[in-house]
């Protein structure tokens, strides 16, 4: 397991040597992980056992979420928290079982997509709702922070190409793919094939069934670049993702809201944090909103500056550090 130690933050910087990387990292993790639900050690430390006195904060493997991790993790030193770092350890199936378990102490989640992961038929119409939903579901271990107003969601998206041999523009709809889905392939992350918020809800939901899925990235180079060499269609695209305007792609409009309530939220296992470092958290939350994270995230991904750096840059501008 020492594997996931030697991914230095430098990676974080290349996406390409980075994809490689997380899929040897996220396998390995997950190769681990029924064993270490039974030993209750922490698959995420060298020895087994995790420090008393040290928050690990962990992201999920696509960007932002690795930008929202430096975020906390910087606010939290700042209130003389000491933190340690383990980014891009895999999806959500991985990771919730990982904080669940405590080897992991603080996550950024995505409310309405935690709560398609841990009840895939609710419904909530609000963001509050949203959040009572999951804590009716959420593993007694683990508890959330105060909601941010900025929200990230899966999308369906299009390229240029494709939106305008079908006529489509940034009003059009989901449901506006009905006749047009069979002829297209949609690329995203594997688990989107799974996901009530992904291929079984555009289905259950939309009525749509593609003429094949490619599995991808999270969002990420691998599916950015395949919408644009049109190598798919359509895909599975991060709404504050900055590739979107700077390639003409087309986010369709979610009027029967499948993708649900996406406010920004720290997960955090119970115990891990003393009320200073919960205080540090719900500051963060309080000031960041769509478009800061849209920002953050244009200078990550499109500039390709390290996330720590953006991170701590925006938390002093913000008057938080």
């Amino acid at each position: 397991m020492t594997y996931t130690h030697r991914i230095s933050r430098s990676i974080r910087r290349n996406r390409g040597a980075a994809a490689v990387a997380l899929v040897a990292a996220t396998a390995l993790l997950a190769g681990c992980a029924s064993k270490d639900d039974k030993s209750g050690s922490n698959p995420l430390t060298d020895d087994g056992k995790a420090s008393g006195d040290t928050v690990v904060v962990g992201s999920n493997n696509f960007p932002e979420s690795t930008l929202l991790a430096d975020i906390y993790g910087e606010a939290l030193k700042a209130k003389g928290v000491k933190v340690t770092y383990k980014p891009n350890i895999g999806s959500r199936e991985t990771t919730y079982g990982l904080i669940k378990n405590g080897a992991i102490k603080v996550l950024p989640e995505y409310n309405g997509a935690l709560l398609a992961y841990l009840d895939p038929k609710a419904g909530p119409t609000t963001a509050e709702a949203t959040t009572t939903a999951i804590e009716a579901k959420l593993a007694s271990t683990l508890t959330l922070l105060k909601p941010a107003a900025a929200q990230s969601k899966d999308s369906v998206t299009l390229n240029a190409a494709t939106a305008k041999k079908y006529n489509l523009t940034e009003k059009s709809t989901i449901a506006d793919l009905k006749g047009i889905a069979p002829d297209l392939v949609l690329g995203a992350s594997p688990e989107f094939q799974t996901r009530q918020q992904g291929l079984v809800g555009l289905k259950s939901v939309y009525g749509l069934q593609f003429k094949s899925f490619r599995a991808l990235d999270a969002g990420g180079p691998l599916t950015q670049a395949a919408l644009q060499k049109d190598a798919v269609q359509a895909a599975d695209i991060f709404t504050t993702d900055p590739t979107i305007s700077k390639e003409n792609f087309v986010v369709l409009q979610d009027p029967k809201n499948l993708f649900g309530f996406e406010n920004v939220q720290p997960l955090v296992y119970k115990g891990a944090l003393s009320q200073k470092g919960v205080d540090a958290l719900n500051a963060v939350s309080a000031k960041l909103d769509t478009a800061t994270l849209l920002e953050l995230d244009t200078q990550v991904q499109a500039q390709n500056k390290d996330p720590l750096d953006v991170a701590k840059a925006w938390l002093q501008s913000a008057g938080l550090v």
